[in-house]
C-alpha cells in the first residue's frame, strides 16, 4: 500500500552513475518513493532488467530500439534467476526509439531524475517540465544547451539541480533573500593534474585522466572534471539557475570536496555546505525537495583532525571555465556548441586520436568559427543544428571525417 507522502519518480538514465545511486537510495526508502519507469541507452540491458524487476516498474525505455528484443530476454533471466515462476512476475511495457525518453519524462508523475549524460537530455528536459512534473536535474547538459527554452518553460522551482554544487548552493541561498546575494563561489577539485603546468600535461592518458582523486564518475564527466570542462558548463549552469551575471559566479579549488559550494552576501558573510564527496546526498535532496531524506548519507567526522585548503583557478593551465564563460556570455547557440565539440573530443582523447589538451583547445577553434545569429527566440531546432554542426566540425579537425571539399 503505498504511503500517503509516497512520491512517484521517474529515472532516466538508471544504469549511469547517478541513476544507479538514486535507485540505492529508493530502495532504502520505499516508504518515500515509488519508481514507475526507467530508461537507458540500452548498453547494459541486463542491469537495466534486474533494476525494472526489482523496483516493479510499469514502463521502461531503450534509446537502441535493436536491444527491444535482448532486454525481453533479459527479464526472462533475471526472473529465473530470482527464482520467480513462470507468470509470477510482470514484465513491463517496453518503449524504444530516440524520443523513449522523453516519452517517459512526460508520463503523470512527482518528479523525473534526468539523469542522462550529454545533449540528448534536452528534450526529456523539455518533457517533464512540459508536463509540469519537477525535474531533478543531473543532465546539466540540457540546461547549458538550451539556456532560455528551458529557463522559459520551468516554473519557479520547478527544476531542482542534482549537481552537488548546485544543490549546495541552492541549500545556501535559503539563508538570505535573492537581492541580499553578493556573488556564488563554486568549488573544484581540480581534478588529478591539479598544481600541474599545462606543459606537465602534455603526455596525460586517458587512464591517468580517469584517476580523479575525490569522484566515482562515468568516464565522460571524468575527463571533463580533469581539464575543468564540467566545472565551466557548471557556471553556465549556475548563471541559468539562479539568475546571477557570470561575472558574478567564481570559481575556487578545493581538492578536500567537502565545502560543495558557497554563497556570498552583501554584508560580507560567507554560507557553505559541506559534507563529505558523495552524489547520494545531493540524489536525495533532489528527490525529497524541499525536505531532507534522515541518514541518506553519512556527515562528517568532526572528530576527526582534518584540513581543508582553498586556492584560486590556474587559468592559463585549466582555460577551460574562461572559454565556457565566453559561450555563456556570447548566448544564443554558443554554449551548445561548446558542449557538442566538447563531446566529440573526448570521445577521440578515449580512443587516442586527440591528445588531452587538444580536447580544450579544439572546443576553441569550433566555437572561434561558429557565428552565433542573433535570435529573436531560440528554438530547439536551432539548438540542436548547432550541436549538429559543432560535431561535424570536430570530427572533422579531429580525422574522425574528412573535410568535406569543392
Amino acid at each position: 500500500m503505498a504511503g500517503v507522502n509516497q512520491r512517484s519518480v521517474v529515472i532516466l538514465g538508471s544504469t549511469g552513475s547517478v541513476g544507479t545511486q538514486a535507485l540505492e537510495l529508493i530502495g532504502r526508502n520505499r516508504d518515500r518513493f515509488r519508481v514507475l519507469a526507467l530508461s537507458a541507452g540500452g548498453d547494459n540491458v541486463g542491469l537495466l532488467a534486474e533494476q525494472a524487476l526489482e523496483f516493479d516498474v510499469e514502463v521502461v525505455a531503450v534509446s537502441k530500439a535493436t536491444v527491444a528484443q535482448d532486454l525481453q530476454l533479459a527479464f526472462y533471466a533475471e526472473a529465473q534467476r530470482k527464482g520467480y515462476a513462470q507468470g509470477e512476475f510482470r514484465i513491463p511495457k517496453i518503449v524504444t526509439g530516440p524520443d523513449a525518453s522523453s516519452e517517459l519524462a512526460a508520463m503523470p508523475c512527482d518528479t523525473v531524475l534526468n539523469a542522462i549524460t550529454g545533449s540528448v537530455g534536452l528534450r526529456p528536459t523539455l518533457a517533464a517540465l512540459d508536463a509540469g512534473t519537477t525535474l531533478a536535474l543531473a543532465n546539466k547538459e540540457s540546461l547549458v544547451i538550451g539556456g532560455p527554452i528551458v529557463t522559459r518553460l520551468a516554473k519557479p522551482g520547478q527544476i531542482v539541480p542534482v549537481d552537488s554544487e548546485h544543490s549546495a548552493i541552492a541549500q545556501c541561498l535559503r539563508s538570505g533573500t535573492a537581492d541580499e546575494v553578493r556573488r556564488l563561489v563554486v568549488t573544484a577539485s581540480g581534478g588529478p593534474f591539479r598544481g600541474r603546468t599545462r606543459a606537465e600535461m602534455t603526455d596525460v592518458t586517458p587512464e591517468q585522466a580517469m584517476n580523479h582523486p575525490t569522484w566515482d564518475m562515468g568516464p565522460v564527466i571524468t575527463i571533463n572534471s580533469a581539464n575543468l570542462v564540467n566545472k565551466g558548463l557548471e557556471v553556465i549552469e549556475a548563471h541559468l539557475l539562479y539568475g546571477l551575471p557570470m561575472s558574478r559566479i567564481e570559481v575556487v579549488v578545493h581538492p578536500q570536496s567537502i565545502v560543495h559550494s558557497m554563497v556570498e552576501f552583501v554584508d560580507g558573510s560567507t554560507v557553505a555546505q559541506a559534507s563529505p564527496p558523495d552524489m547520494v546526498l545531493p540524489i536525495a535532496l533532489a528527490l525529497g525537495w524541499p525536505d531532507r531524506i534522515p541518514d541518506a548519507a553519512a556527515a562528517c567526522d568532526w572528530t576527526q583532525a582534518s584540513s581543508w585548503v582553498f586556492e584560486p583557478l590556474d587559468n592559463e593551465a585549466f582555460p577551460a571555465v574562461q572559454l565556457a564563460r565566453e559561450a555563456g556570455e556570447r548566448g544564443g547557440t554558443a554554449p551548445a556548441v561548446f558542449n557538442a565539440a566538447n563531446e566529440v573530443c573526448v570521445q577521440a582523447f578515449r580512443d587516442g586520436r586527440l591528445p588531452f589538451l587538444a580536447i580544450v583547445d579544439t572546443v576553441a577553434q569550433v566555437l572561434t568559427e561558429h557565428d552565433v545569429p542573433s535570435y529573436e527566440e531560440l528554438s530547439v531546432d536551432d539548438v540542436l543544428a548547432a550541436d549538429e554542426w559543432a560535431r561535424t566540425r570536430a570530427r572533422e579537425i579531429t580525422g574522425l571525417q574528412e573535410t568535406k571539399t569543392a
